[in-house]
Order: C-alpha cells, then sequence, then structure tokens
C-alpha cells in the first residue's frame, strides 16, 4: 500500500505541476506571433499601404490600408488569427484588391513588430482603435464588413455586437470561429479543467446573438484547429439574417482555397450591393 501511495503522490505531482504549467503559459499558447515587422510585398502593387493605429492606451500599431473601393463594393476590416501576422495574409489583401474592395488589415499588439503584449482586453482596444481609424477617413458604418478568421472571429463578433445599438456595421463574415476558447481549450486539453483555467476566454456566443448585421459563417469540414462543430454551434445561436457555407475536404488554413473567397463574395452582393443610405459621414 505504501508503494501505491507513493506511486499515486507522485501521479498527483506530475498532473498538478502539468495544470499549473498550463495555467501560467495559456497566454505563450494561445497567441503565437510572428514579432519580426510585415513587409508588403506583392501588396504594395496592388494599392495597400502602412498606416498607424493609436490605441486608447497609447500604442501605436501598423495596420495595412487599401483604399478607395469600388463604388458599389464596401470596406473590410480583418481581423487574423492567432498566428503569425498580417504578412502571412498578404495574398488575400491582394484577392480583396482585384476584387474592389476596400480593406483594413489590423496587426495586433504584440504582432510584426507592434509594441505590447497580447491579451484579450488587448486585441479588442486595437479592434476599437482600428474602427474609429477607419470612421475618421470618413467611411461610414454600413459599408464596413467586419471580417473574423479564427481568433478574430471573437473579435469580430464582440465589435459588431458593441455597435449594433450606434453605428451598427454592414456585415460580418467569419471564418473558422468558435464559440469560446475556453470550450476550445476544453476540446484540445480533454485530461486537465482547461475550461476553468482560461484567462483569455474570448466567449463569442453571446455576442453572436446580438450582432445586428447579417453573418456569413465560413466552416473548413475538415479543421483540426477548430473542429466545425464549434462554428455550427456559434452559428446556431446567431441572430438572423445568416448564412453558413461549409467546404468539404478543407482543413484550416484553406478555405479561401476551396471557394469560401467566391461563397462570401456572393453573400456580399445579395446584402451589400446598393450602398446603403449614409449615416452622417461621407462614404
Amino acid at each position: 500500500w505504501r508503494r501505491m501511495l507513493i506511486l499515486f503522490a507522485g501521479a498527483a505531482a506530475v498532473y498538478a505541476a502539468l495544470v499549473g504549467g498550463l495555467y501560467v503559459f495559456q497566454r505563450d499558447l494561445l497567441y503565437l506571433p510572428d514579432r519580426s515587422r510585415p513587409t508588403l510585398g506583392t501588396a504594395a502593387a496592388a494599392g495597400v499601404r502602412e498606416v498607424t493605429i493609436v490605441t486608447e492606451d497609447g500604442l501605436r500599431l501598423l495596420a495595412w490600408h487599401l483604399a478607395p473601393p469600388a463604388p458599389d463594393r464596401p470596406v473590410f476590416v480583418y481581423f487574423h488569427g492567432n498566428g503569425g501576422h498580417i504578412g502571412y495574409r498578404a495574398e488575400r489583401a491582394v484577392k480583396l484588391a482585384a476584387a474592389g474592395y476596400g480593406a483594413l488589415l489590423l496587426e495586433y499588439r504584440g504582432y510584426g513588430a507592434n509594441p505590447g503584449r497580447p491579451s484579450e482586453d488587448g486585441i479588442i482596444a486595437d479592434a476599437r482603435a482600428a474602427l474609429a481609424w477607419l470612421g475618421d477617413q470618413g467611411v461610414a458604418s454600413r459599408r464596413i464588413v467586419l471580417y473574423g478568421e479564427s481568433l478574430g472571429a471573437a473579435v469580430a463578433v464582440r465589435l459588431a455586437a458593441e455597435r449594433k445599438g450606434g453605428a451598427p456595421v454592414g456585415a460580418v463574415v467569419l471564418e473558422s470561429p468558435f464559440t469560446s476558447i475556453a470550450d476550445l481549450a476544453q476540446h484540445h486539453y480533454p485530461f486537465v479543467p482547461a475550461r476553468w483555467l482560461v484567462k483569455d476566454r474570448f466567449e463569442a456566443t453571446s455576442y453572436a446573438a446580438a450582432l445586428g448585421a447579417p453573418l456569413l459563417v465560413l466552416l473548413a469540414e475538415e479543421d483540426e484547429v477548430v473542429p466545425a462543430r464549434f462554428g455550427r454551434a456559434l452559428y446556431a445561436a446567431a441572430a438572423e439574417p445568416k448564412e453558413l457555407a461549409a467546404f468539404a475536404g478543407a482543413n484550416h488554413n484553406q478555405l479561401w482555397r476551396f471557394g469560401a473567397f467566391e461563397a462570401m463574395v456572393a453573400f456580399l452582393d445579395r446584402w451589400m450591393k446598393t450602398p446603403p443610405p449614409s449615416d452622417g459621414r461621407p462614404g
């Protein structure tokens, strides 16, 4: 019995150390930034330029701006996922430009040579600053599409819900979204009480229920990072009007190669082809 107790105590100590390590280093597991400065590359020839976004807490953040859009096209505010930096999305910026869209690709704090360290509160502050900057450029809220990729999907739904009662955006597009980081953490770490350890929870479901704008959810059926069932659960909770497009054979980083871009264009043509009435500022 004594030997069994010693083994049990040793296993318990290892488990406690594992749980403690996951808790202490969770932001290092959640945020995977490339801290080098992204280069425009081919995006420069498409009309993308570097701009600076200043947050309420005084950080000066790099962003990429594509303007002007074609008269019947909206302006994207692009919130990327938890890895890399906006340079990894340069091809997407080029594709948006070729289709006549405007865009603001925000770089988060702690990513892409930006100052600060990422956290949920910090990233939400960065997103609010991006929308404020775009408003200062004279872009009407109803001409804005909030595009959220993976982690950025939780940012997009929150920002859309926050603006519902004031100056609602024109549409929301979510690529590989999830219900919450707590749910996703529990899926990836089923052997620990991950749901209760998460600091940056990114609770997307409640915000999705109060978007105040047409929603398109894009899902990869073979997604190993954010299984499609999480996106379907978020979609089920979201307010109307909403549409879902799921792509067989696609994994987490392949949706635009499987037709998601074309599905998004068709969705936006249905909902935003005719420029909406001005909200008091030039479009």
